[in-house]
């Protein structure tokens, strides 16, 4: 072992079992600070005159804009649907109206690039049994108060295929994520079921294969932490968040990872980029 991060027998039990684990304290107070700080430094010089894209999991107004497809390799700013009014103007500063940031902020910002290969993030890589990954996305996630959109039902190896699938999502929480501000809801177990659908990009934009199955809201659990909690979640795990009706936001950075040893990248995923990204190491 001997690896900062690295989980333990009964961590890894959890994970397989129920395709997720919580692991609190995994960022320290002063790394969610410059975080938090950089993103407000970011926000400050962007020029929301600029761009218009709205990002929504529910009418997927984003498959048909450019502006996303080409945000694989940029650090591109996406508003909240519920942020404009009807006169096209946004209803409330800037800074609330924003719904993530992405998608390659840990390759191009150094605040972000210098979370995202630590040694801790190493050693857990390492114990999940990657051989030479890569961040294949990465987001700064704001959910605002009162307008922080819904993220519907999903996996997240729909969106970010490789054959064998392999990816894993790293959820870090940079503020506490609550049933009332928007926490993370999953089924524990819905791993074991499989892959439901993808989603494709072709010559017509992008689509999924598939309707979206119906869920019983019952099976899902919430998964409330605190600041600096890292939540790993498996790429076949069906997970969501509610709308933040709250008045308090739920800011967080969100990882995704795949493998690039013993499995393919799947060409007709929505990101297609001219460079591989950067391994975070190679066993």
């Amino acid at each position: 072992m001997g690896i900062l991060g690295s989980l333990s027998s009964d961590q890894l039990q959890f994970f397989n079992s129920q395709g997720y684990l919580v692991l609190e304290s995994f960022s320290s107070a002063e790394e969610i600070d410059s975080m938090r700080k950089r993103m407000e430094e970011l926000l400050d010089t962007f020029d929301c005159s600029s761009t218009a894209s709205i990002f929504s999991t529910r009418n997927q107004q984003h498959t048909s804009d450019n502006f996303f497809f080409e945000s694989a390799d940029k650090v591109s700013f996406f508003f909240e649907e519920k942020a404009f009014g009807d006169d096209g103007n946004l209803k409330q500063p800037k800074h609330l109206s924003i719904n993530k940031v992405g998608h390659a902020l840990d390759e191009i910002d150094p605040v972000f690039k210098k979370f995202s290969s630590t040694e801790r993030m190493s050693g857990l890589l390492q114990s999940l049994g990657y051989n030479r990954p890569v961040v294949i996305q990465s987001m700064y996630i704001f959910k605002q108060p009162g307008i922080g959109g819904e993220v519907v039902p999903h996996q997240d190896n729909s969106f970010l295929h490789t054959e064998p699938r392999t990816c894993t999502g790293l959820w870090l929480a940079l503020e506490d994520a609550t049933v009332i501000n928007g926490c993370l809801w999953a089924i524990p177990g819905s791993h074991k079921n499989g892959l439901v659908r993808r989603f494709i990009r072709d010559e017509n934009g992008v689509h999924f294969d598939n309707p979206s199955p119906l869920y019983d809201q019952k099976d899902f659990v919430p998964i409330e932490v605190k600041a600096g909690t890292l939540v790993v979640i498996h790429g076949d795990l069906i997970h969501q968040s509610f709308e933040n009706q709250s008045e308090k936001s739920r800011h967080a950075y969100s990882l995704h990872v795949v493998d690039t040893v013993g499995c393919k990248w799947s060409e007709d995923n929505w990101i297609r980029r001219a460079t591989d990204p950067a391994p975070v190491y190679s066993s």
